[in-house]
Order: C-alpha cells, then structure tokens, then sequence
C-alpha cells in the first residue's frame, strides 16, 4: 500500500507511516502530566502532531532531524490538520525510502524562474538591473531560492513557495505602479524581490520545513540586509560602477521594515513611499494565499461556509456547493509575512 502524505491527509483518517521530527517539545498540560508536541513532515509538507501522556524516555528516544514512525489520528484542529498520535518510535534510515522526503516543489518553478528574471531584466535603472543579475548569476542563491518556502506554517508553506510569492508580488507591482507614479518602480520591484530573501537560510527545507539555529537566532530581515551588501560589493566590482548609497540604504528599509507593525518583527516601521507599498502588497499577497489555502482545505465539503477559524475570528464563505474556494496551497493561520 503506497503511503498518504502530508497534503493527502484528511480528518479521522488513521496514520501508520513515517516521517521527518523537528521541533520537539516536552510540555505540561493544565493537570501537570506531560506530553509531547513536534511537527512531523515529508516531501509534500509538514503537520502539527501531539502524543499525549508521554515521557522523559520517549522524548530523549529521538532527535530532531531523524525519521519516526508515526502511530495516529489525523484530524481538523482550529482551522488546520494535526495527528493525535498513539506510538512514536525512531526509525532508521536504512528503512526508509529517501524519494517520500526529497522536496518537490508545488509550483511551477520553471515557468516562474523565466518570470523573474523577465520582469528584474525590465529594470531601467543599471544600477538596480546589474544588481539583480549578480543574484540571478548566482547558481547557489538561485537552487535555495527556487525551493525555499516563504514559511514553515504560514503563507505560502511549501516547497518553491517563496519563488511563487516572489513573483506573485512582482505582477502586482507592475500593475500597480503605474497609477501611483509617484513612486520609484523599479526600486519597488527590486524591493520586493530581496525582501524575503534572507529565508533561504533562516528556514530549513531539505527534508522537512523547519527554522534553522541562524534563523532562530538572527531571523530573515538582518540576514537579507548582509546578504544585499555582498551582492552591491559584487555589483560594484563586475560592473566598476558604483551604486548610489542612497539606493542601498532605500532597499536595506525596505527589507527591515516590510513586517510594517513592531509587534510583527520591524525593527523599523515604514518611512518611505515605496516601503509602505511594499508592506501593504506584501501582506496583501500573504493573506489572500492564506485565507484562500483555509477554504480549500476546510473540512466542511458540503457546506457553503467554512469552519469558525480562531486566527481570523469568523467563518469563510465558499459559495453554493464549495464554489469560489481558492487555489492556495499552504495551511496555516494568517500572520503577516
């Protein structure tokens, strides 16, 4: 019998397979007695999953990173998938086949590479244009950022997500830019292609979906901020012109203040006219592919409304019979991006 995967799973569905552990916790409930929370993935994704009563020995029986043998119920939990499980046990890797885990990106990442460096090549200004193409010509940017995910449980939760909710951004920027002419397109658009870029190394996506000890520790926003000062110092040496220090200190806002709000993770709010546009599509972007994820995935096939869903503090209509659901991919509550 060929295995369920993650995206496959439905509620009250009973599990026997294995996975990738991470995020392990050993936490008590409100009686004192423990239990343990991790989330479990493989190549399609990853989920949420509990084993209730559990102890020392069982949390200390495997690692974060290793394969286990998962024994459950999936079911619908506040909006979301997640397995109850009844046995968990390590798994070794000699049994277990390495193709279920070897990410597969949910998008056509071919077809949106070819957008991306069609719109970044459209760039008039040759500073900004010479930029994006040291990114571009950079095999090993390129290979993580085509497979990175933009989160682990958010918008766009998936493998290519980040490729997709890059361009996604870009169009609307090349179709709302125009009735504000006030503001600097392509400035914009080089915005908001490096905005998320530091999740290439904040996140873990070889296997499963996961933050990274850097990520954990410095996050996305500081880590794209270094990583755009060494691409303008190669910029600068390949073409042997320089880039207006303006420019770089409007692009390093951008990326520290896209969050837009201190409470989401801003280090800074935004202070410019293209910073503020770049948070507002941004979020924009995030949500709809959330909100549009939610409906597709409610567990109320024969209902025209979805599920109460806690993060949004509402129902969703779908329309007669499901219709109007969306085609997002990932699950998740919607935050900012």
């Amino acid at each position: 019998m060929s295995r369920r995967y993650v995206n496959e799973l439905s509620h009250q569905e009973a599990v026997d397979a294995v996975f990738v552990a991470s995020g392990k916790q050993l936490r008590p409930n409100r009686n004192g007695n423990l239990y343990l929370q991790l989330d479990l993935s493989d190549r399609s994704g990853s989920i949420a999953a509990r084993l209730w009563n559990a102890n020392e020995e069982i949390y200390r029986s495997f690692g974060n990173g290793q394969y286990v043998r998962v024994t459950g119920t999936a079911q619908q939990f506040q909006g979301a998938m997640q397995i109850i499980a009844s046995k968990i046990r390590p798994v070794e890797p000699s049994e277990v086949d390495e193709a279920d885990f070897i990410p597969v990106p949910a998008v056509p990442v071919e077809k949106l590479v070819h957008r991306l460096q069609e719109i970044l090549r459209e760039i008039s200004d040759p500073a900004l244009r010479n930029l994006a193409d040291c990114f571009l010509m950079d095999d090993a940017f390129m290979a993580r950022f085509t497979l990175a995910p933009a989160g682990t449980k958010n918008h766009h939760a998936y493998h290519g997500g980040l490729l997709e909710h890059v361009v996604n951004l870009l169009e609307v920027v090349l179709r709302v830019s125009p009735c504000y002419p006030q503001i600097n397109r392509d400035l914009l658009l080089m915005g908001a292609f490096l905005h998320d870029m530091g999740k290439v190394h904040e996140l873990q996506y070889d296997r499963g979906l996961a933050y990274s000890d850097e990520g954990q520790l410095i996050g996305h926003l500081v880590m794209a901020v270094g990583m755009l000062e060494a691409k303008v110092a190669e910029a600068q040496k390949l073409s042997g012109e320089p880039i207006p220090a303006e420019t770089v200190l409007r692009l390093k806002h951008m990326i520290v203040s896209h969050h837009g709000e201190y409470a989401f993770g801003s280090p800074k709010l935004p202070m410019t006219l293209e910073a503020l546009a770049l948070c507002y599509l941004d979020n924009l972007d995030a949500k709809i592919n959330s909100v549009a994820a939610l409906m597709r995935e409610d567990p109320n096939v024969d209902s025209a409304w979805t599920t109460f869903n806690p993060s949004l503090e509402r129902k969703l209509f779908k329309g007669a019979g499901g219709e109007g659901r969306g085609t997002g991919k990932d699950t998740g509550e919607v935050s900012s991006s």
